[in-house]
């Protein structure tokens, strides 16, 4: 058998030749689906769950794993998540097709690099994961794992072994787990974004989305016209107002007072490894005007030769992440473009916000570019034009005589 894991039978395979398996654990039907396919294998089982901002049960988690003889391992990953994927996210524009924010292409390398750490400490020598042929994840975790340099097998079952949710749904429930229900909307979050896909959704040509699932653009009461104001150094988003803050309380504070004015929501198409399309909605407040503060003030403070480069290597940038090509040459090279743009990148960006919208209403630069009088500008320009012409015409008789 090669490194790979892409069927049931090679998860079964490796349940009874491995002896000690991590499995990426989200709580979830497919993943504990996946600890009960290896409860009572020769191997050991560690599962692994990374908080990167959405909140975990860890209660219900343990109480999974533990019916399935599993250990439970959860690890926080909002900081390295906001300073490796996010922050670089803003500076990069990351939209996809510009469209909208991404989310699981920023998330993807980030728990692979923590599965990767922990399989090296604990001995393991088998990483599974449960993307499948319609999840993108598959791509971005397998090519993760594999330029991350992890020499045991690694992969998902679902990729060439396709179990319906009713057939897992009764697997577990004859092992005594009834929390599990039909096929529903299925969803992804993280400090950075929610994003919802299936159910309802899988029609993009008539689509319904239940307004439950959004949490921070969820109708509010009538709230009045209000102004905020986003601060940044050297390309760094540092306050809220006056108030400083670590940047996973800004963009947390950000997504409840943005979302409250229902800014933030997308929906939109994406393309398969295959070149399918699927629907994906989602709620993103914060990265909405984070992203659109940053290209405002990088405006203000760089060249436009630089910028429309820039936006050149942005594309690039978010084409290697969602390919899967995170930790790849191409994606560190135009992030070391993007990142020598940021060094002028201070001042501060306001916004008026409304139902439903957020006015940009000031942009400081510390180093502007911007004119903030133009008839004295064009005055002084005039000046210097006609300075210049006189000298160009007297020089130009000395040379005749």
């Amino acid at each position: 058998m090669q490194n790979s894991i892409r069927s049931r039978a090679d998860l079964d395979w490796v349940g009874t030749h491995c002896d000690h398996v991590l499995t990426l654990f989200s709580g979830g039907l497919d993943s504990s689906y996946v600890l009960h396919a290896l409860a009572g294998q020769r191997c050991k089982v560690t599962a692994l769950t990374i908080d990167l901002g959405d909140g975990v049960n860890v209660p219900d988690l343990q109480q999974i794993a533990s019916h399935f003889g599993a250990e439970l391992r959860v690890i926080d990953g909002c900081q390295r998540f906001a300073e490796e994927a996010v922050l670089p996210a803003v500076r990069a524009q990351a939209r996809y097709m510009g469209m909208y924010p991404i989310s699981s292409s920023l998330s993807r390398p980030v728990i692979a690099q923590y599965a990767v750490q922990l399989a090296h400490e604990l001995g393991c020598d088998a990483i599974v994961h449960t993307a499948n042929q319609s999840q993108n994840s598959l791509r971005r975790l397998n090519g993760a794992l594999a330029q991350l340099g992890y020499t045991g097998h690694y992969g998902t079952p679902y990729e060439y072994t396709a179990i319906s949710r009713e057939e897992k749904i009764e697997a577990l429930r004859a092992e005594g787990l009834t929390r599990f229900q039909a096929r529903g909307i299925s969803g992804d979050a993280n400090l950075w974004c929610r994003e919802f896909e299936s159910g309802s959704l899988d029609n993009p040509e008539a689509f319904w989305v239940p307004e439950t699932l959004f949490e921070w653009t969820r109708p509010r009461s009538q709230l009045p016209d209000t102004e905020i104001t986003l601060h940044f150094a050297a390309g760094r988003p540092i306050a809220v107002d006056d108030f400083a803050l670590p940047l996973t309380e800004l963009i947390a504070a950000l997504n409840e007072r943005v979302g409250s004015f229902g800014v933030g929501r997308y929906s939109g198409l994406e393309h398969l490894a295959g070149g399918e399309k699927v629907l994906e909605v989602r709620e993103a407040p914060a990265a909405t005007l984070l992203m659109d503060a940053y290209r405002h003030l990088e405006t203000a403070t760089i060249d436009a030769e630089t910028l429309r480069e820039k936006q050149a290597m942005e594309q690039l940038w978010v084409r290697e992440a969602l390919e899967g090509r995170w930790f790849g040459g191409l994606r560190a090279a135009c992030e070391a473009f993007i990142q020598a743009t940021t060094r002028t990148v201070s001042g501060t960006v306001g916004y008026r916000l409304r139902a439903g919208a957020a006015d940009v209403c000031s942009i400081r630069a510390n180093s502007p570019r911007y004119l903030t009088d133009r008839d004295g500008w064009e005055k002084q320009a005039a000046r210097h034009s006609a300075s210049r012409g006189l000298a160009e015409l007297m020089q130009s008789h000395r040379e005749a005589a």
